[in-house]
């Protein structure tokens, strides 16, 4: 039943003033005890503990593209979507090793000042403008949307109403600077694992149900039992899921560009740790490793139970729209079984997840646009209260062009998850083979790096609609193609990621060559082997998530 009860109300709004009260709290002792510094604006510099570090990754990485996408994901294709939040707990690992000693030593607050820094200022404007483009078109449009749509299914309000709504929420949280969005971000990350949780339990419990039982562990025998091919992590050729997650793939392949390009190389997640010393950093992100072990029983078994309750003949209108079934409505659907109070909780934390997410995006789009082409080019004698006043309209202008041309782009029928995958995947490899080139090869030429920008985007093009301008059995027999959903033939995303990557690098390595032949490049960086030395209680910490990731996938192969 759509529509909140009075109990949904009171919760929901218990959580509005913990986390604005929280806000404001955090921005009144900032205020009255730090400066008006740019850094302090916009990284928080020196004042996010190791905790305030880890939520906040995860409050700005799990959003409604998870809870709405995922989930979807989830009752489409089961429990291999979580290879996404799996892989992604050792990625943050790899990351805090090996790429933020190369930042924090270089003093990059900014994925285009290490750009400008490492190769040159065309090339560093070149990706300032995409990742604007990007942050604001693709990001924020879609997490607004969904999530708008979601709560707006919900509580029977409007949807643009909740989508302005959500955009004043996260604006609010947002114009208080990093330091506000990484404390308010622990409150949030509360509600989102609590309220998470608790839809989770009820909905397992509802499975159990089925088999005249109670309790979450019922649920889940029975799911194990009744929905066997949605408890697989490696999919095999004959799944109709495949092109979207191509077995091995996700171990070897392209899967790790998707999270090495997403964890190292983007702003609003390195953001998060640029402000804070190497140790504090280090132990934040192995925290945020930990809690994303934990995201698929969030986001990911909801919507496999509705797979198994819509099996079984539940659910049956509420998954329809436009007369088919629709996977992404599965976690609203399930929201709307839950009694009252523990609805508004679990609406609490789907918004939660949404302001966050919005609230971290937004930052780091003024901080590109402020220290990155306002700084460098419009103003260069800015003074530091200049560059906040800047930074605080452009994230109320950001937010305001995301409210209007979300509806104008699609995204409900796309599915939130895939709208965000399919356009980042078209520069991600070109860029993460820019940045590792960059990091760890001191050869490397900025000719070199604007081929991985242009030339990447364009392989990426080409190898999607070449299955189709090419003879489709050979490829197809071949291995190197595949039906999509619409019976089309193409290249699995995540492979066509693997092939330009690999494609990139070896294109760049050899411009750089003809380039500089055995001299060194001035710009290279200074990367030393006592740089990646890391701590006991770290090495241990890392040892228990890659033994807790061999144990999942061996079990759930």
């Amino acid at each position: 039943m759509n529509g909140l009860h009075i109990y949904d109300y009171l919760v929901f709004l218990f959580y509005f003033i913990v986390v604005a009260g929280y806000g404001f709290y955090v921005y009144r002792k900032k205020k009255s005890a730090a400066t008006s510094a740019s850094h302090d604006y916009f990284l928080a510099e020196g004042s996010l503990t190791w905790w305030a570090i880890g939520t906040s990754l995860i409050a700005s990485n799990i959003s409604a593209e998870q809870f709405i996408g995922m989930s979807g994901n989830g009752f489409k294709m089961g429990l291999a979507i979580s290879t996404y939040e799996w892989m992604a707990a050792l990625t943050l690992i790899i990351v805090a090793v090996f790429f933020i000693p190369v930042y924090l030593k270089n003093k990059i607050y900014t994925m285009p000042q290490f750009l400008s820094q490492r190769y040159n200022g065309t090339v560093a404007m070149i990706m300032a403008v995409f990742w604007l483009l990007l942050y604001v078109v693709v990001n924020l449009t879609s997490i607004l949307y969904l999530g708008a749509l979601a709560i707006s299914s919900l509580s029977g309000l409007d949807l643009t109403l909740c989508m302005y709504c959500l955009a004043l929420f996260a604006i609010i949280i947002a114009l208080g600077g990093m330091k506000v969005i990484g404390y308010t971000d622990v409150i949030q990350v509360l509600f989102l694992i609590l309220g998470g949780l608790v839809t989770t339990y009820l909905a397992l419990n509802k499975v159990a149900e089925l088999n005249g039982q109670t309790g979450m562990l019922h649920g889940f025998n029975y799911m194990m039992n009744g929905a066997d091919d949605h408890f697989h992590m490696i999919l095999k050729k004959d799944n109709a899921n495949y092109p979207s997650l191509p077995g091995l793939t996700v171990l070897v392949g392209g899967m790790w560009i998707v999270n090495l390009n997403y964890w190292g190389c983007n702003q609003y997640i390195t953001q998060r740790a640029l402000g804070a010393d190497l140790k504090t950093a280090r132990n934040g992100i192995l925290f945020a490793a930990f809690l994303k072990l934990l995201m698929p029983v969030i986001v990911v078994l909801p919507g496999i139970a509705a797979y198994v309750l819509h099996q079984k003949g539940m659910l049956q209108q509420e998954m329809l729209q436009g007369g088919e079934t629709n996977p992404d409505r599965a976690y609203p659907v399930l929201l709307n079984l839950l009694p009252s109070g523990l609805k508004g909780l679990s609406i609490a934390a789907l918004t939660a997840a949404i302001v966050a997410s919005l609230a971290g995006k937004v930052n780091s789009i003024a901080t590109i646009f402020t220290l990155d082409i306002y700084k460098k080019h419009l103003n260069k004698l800015a003074s530091e209260a200049k560059l906040v006043s800047t930074g605080k309209i452009v994230v109320v202008v950001a937010m305001l062009i995301g409210v209007f041309i979300a509806p104008l782009l699609g995204i409900d029928k796309k599915g939130g998850f895939e709208f965000i995958q399919e356009y980042t995947g078209f520069f991600s490899p070109g860029i993460f083979a820019m940045f590792i080139l960059g990091f760890f090869w001191k050869k490397t030429t900025s000719n070199a790096a604007l081929f991985a920008t242009v030339g990447g985007f364009g392989l990426s093009i080409l190898l999607k609609f070449l299955p189709r301008m090419m003879n489709l059995e050979f490829l197809a027999a071949s291995g190197f193609s595949s039906k999509n959903s619409d019976g089309i033939y193409e290249i699995p995303f995540l492979d066509r990621m693997g092939f330009v990557f690999i494609i990139c690098i070896l294109v760049m390595f050899l411009i750089s060559l003809l380039e500089m032949g055995n001299k060194p490049n001035p710009k290279g960086l200074e990367v030393d082997s006592s740089m990646f030395k890391v701590s006991k209680p770290f090495a241990v910490g890392s040892l228990i998530v890659c033994g807790i990731l061999i144990a999942l996938y061996t079990f759930f192969w």
